[in-house]
């Protein structure tokens, strides 16, 4: 998968992250909020990060990015957008936010995800 970024906007709604998954893409989703978040809502399948964690981790998710979409997400989608804007700047382009976080997923895909 090439790393351009040129069609992959730097925030997608959740409906189109299912819609994604849905179609059987390569996508990783990475949740960079705090563990007491996570335990409390997550997507199944998804990658803790917390958001402190991300730049030691930028190497390993280059190698990720040339295959996969990165799926950045938070609680409302402000940490991840910050997350995603970074990753850009180091030249992963291949990632995208989840606009409105966990809570716009809950709200929208799946109301089985808790919200707080």
């Amino acid at each position: 998968m090439e790393d351009t970024g040129a069609e992959i906007p730097i925030e997608s709604p959740p409906g189109a992250v299912k819609a994604r998954m849905d179609a059987g893409e390569a996508l990783a989703l990475i949740d960079v909020r705090e563990p007491f978040e996570h335990a409390l809502a997550r997507i199944e399948g998804c990658e803790l990060a917390p958001m402190n964690t991300v730049p030691s981790r930028l190497e390993e998710w280059k190698r990720l990015a040339a295959g996969h979409l990165l799926v950045v997400y938070c609680h409302h989608g402000v940490r991840s957008l910050n997350v995603a804007g970074w990753l850009r700047a180091q030249g992963v382009m291949n990632c995208t936010s989840m606009a409105g976080g966990i809570e716009a997923w809950s709200l929208e895909v799946d109301r089985t995800v808790g919200r707080y």
